[in-house]
């Protein structure tokens, strides 16, 4: 799951940014780390913004390997939001990461352009250090990909979590992904550094990870 990055009905123009006190904004957080997707398509339907459909079928299709979520996909957003933009390169990565041969090159260009609007826009935004990293994890290295530039952006998304939280994001997840490259590259402290996570009680996705990482 998880694999290179990148919808489901988008609106053409720019959506104001979640409300504080959205369902999705209130609850996307517990019921990804619990795998509930069903709760989460729940809050698919009543999301009142671009940014929180968004923010749904972006932890939805990992959780469902479900191609609707992956549907209507804008090729050039007009958004100037960086959150929604990384979101958009993430959902073109992941449907890059399922296409037939011949069509992955074109989306994951499309996903790479996207993202690098979003870093133009903000390059600390938490979802475009989580995307930039996923990306730089999973793309092979004789096109640009590299475990520890990887690591550098979920360090900095570790960072950036631990001033305040953000929809959809448990502060968990960055350590995990940091993990994550630490195992990629057979490091030394990557069973040490498992260990301790593990004793720290992690969500259960996060555990979850621990024990059975990705490919």
């Amino acid at each position: 799951m998880l694999r290179l990055l990148g919808l489901v009905l988008l609106l053409a123009t720019a959506a104001p940014p979640a409300a504080a006190d959205s369902p999705v904004t209130d609850s996307l957080t517990h019921y990804y780390t619990a795998q509930d997707a069903a709760a989460i398509a729940r809050l698919y339907a009543e999301a009142r913004t671009r940014e929180e459909r968004l923010l749904c079928s972006y932890r939805l299709y990992p959780l469902t390997n479900d191609d609707d979520w992956l549907t209507s996909l804008p090729s050039d957003p007009t958004s100037t939001s960086a959150r929604e933009l990384a979101l958009i390169a993430a959902h073109w990565g992941y449907r890059a990461a399922t296409a037939p041969a011949w069509r992955i090159p074109t989306y994951g260009r499309r996903a790479e352009s996207i993202l690098r609007r979003a870093q133009a826009l903000d390059p600390a935004e938490p979802y475009v250090l989580l995307v930039e990293g996923q990306t730089l994890f999973y793309k092979p290295a004789l096109f640009g990909g590299d475990v520890e530039a990887a690591r550098a952006r979920f360090e900095q998304l570790r960072n950036v979590l631990g001033r305040g939280g953000v929809p959809g994001l448990h502060p968990f997840e960055a350590e995990v992904w940091i993990w994550l490259t630490y195992h990629r590259e057979r490091h030394p402290e990557a069973d040490r550094l498992r260990e301790h996570l593990l004793a720290r009680q992690p969500p259960p996705l996060f555990r979850q990870f621990l024990l059975d990482p990705p490919a």
